[in-house]
């Protein structure tokens, strides 16, 4: 690799591969996407709203969940495959079922394309959250419960 001030080489068996004009502003990247891994260039022309856009087609929860997944990295780049897994799950699943599980999903902190299949896979999505008992906690001596903290 040469660095000038205002170009990047970079060098494969005393051959240049790639040259860039380098970025003179601090803390930044830029990326080319021909240089980028094939898996990379499928998403290039991705944007988190574009992302959020397409899922609103399907519903609110869904475009929801996704915008969820975008905010938790620094870099929503690293969520799009997430993203895009979960809209891929509409033509199996069907645009309601996949809604309903998108809605489930983070009330029960399943906030991935791994859990939402979950839910999806094992019928989850049609079970009434509010259907479920609360489990009573057992009586046991070393339970002292809210009041012995005050």
């Amino acid at each position: 690799m040469r660095l000038t001030r205002r170009v990047v080489e970079i060098f494969h068996e005393h051959r240049r591969v790639a040259s860039h004009v380098r970025r003179l502003q601090r803390s930044g990247h830029v990326t080319v996407a021909a240089h980028m891994p094939k898996t990379h260039q499928h998403y290039a022309n991705t944007t988190p709203a574009s992302l959020v856009e397409r899922t609103g087609r399907i519903g609110v929860n869904t475009a929801t969940l996704v915008e969820r997944l975008m905010r938790e990295r620094r870099h929503p780049q690293q969520r799009y495959r997430a993203a895009m897994r979960i809209l891929s799950l509409s033509p199996r699943y069907g645009r309601e079922r996949l809604e309903a599980a998108c809605a489930r999903a983070p009330n029960i902190k399943a906030l991935s394309y791994s859990s939402v299949n979950a839910i999806l896979k094992f019928g989850l999505d049609r079970a009434d959250l509010m259907a479920e008992p609360a489990k009573p906690t057992p009586a046991h001596k070393n339970i002292r419960g809210s009041a012995y903290y005050q």
